[in-house]
């Protein structure tokens, strides 16, 4: 059983509240994330083979990619299904841009 987000919308603030064990995941994920980044900015101050500057470049995006995906599918799964059954259609079009700006990857 997939745990979704529970998301609250208003005029002034959108929310979403992860469960505790997607939240861990995500910051754990990020937090790699982070060191990957720590890790390349050494690699390009000790003048380290480009190659394999890029290689690393291109591990940590595939990790941030990683992390939008569990982002997005608790987004459809929790938000999007309960605006939607809420008869918010306006959703549609935020997810439309949302979906436009994961493809620029």
């Amino acid at each position: 059983m997939t745990t979704v987000p529970e998301c609250h919308t208003n005029n002034e603030e959108r929310k979403s509240h992860h469960p505790e064990h997607v939240k861990k995941n995500l910051v754990t994920r990020l937090n790699r994330i982070e060191g990957q980044i720590r890790g390349i900015k050494g690699m390009v101050e000790k003048d380290v083979y480009c190659d394999d500057i890029i290689t690393q470049l291109s591990a940590t995006q595939s990790a941030l990619n990683s992390v939008a995906k569990v982002l997005f599918e608790g987004h459809l799964k929790g938000c999007v299904k309960d605006r939607l059954q809420n008869g918010d259609e306006e959703i549609l079009d935020e997810l439309v841009v949302t979906i436009q700006k994961l493809m620029k990857k």
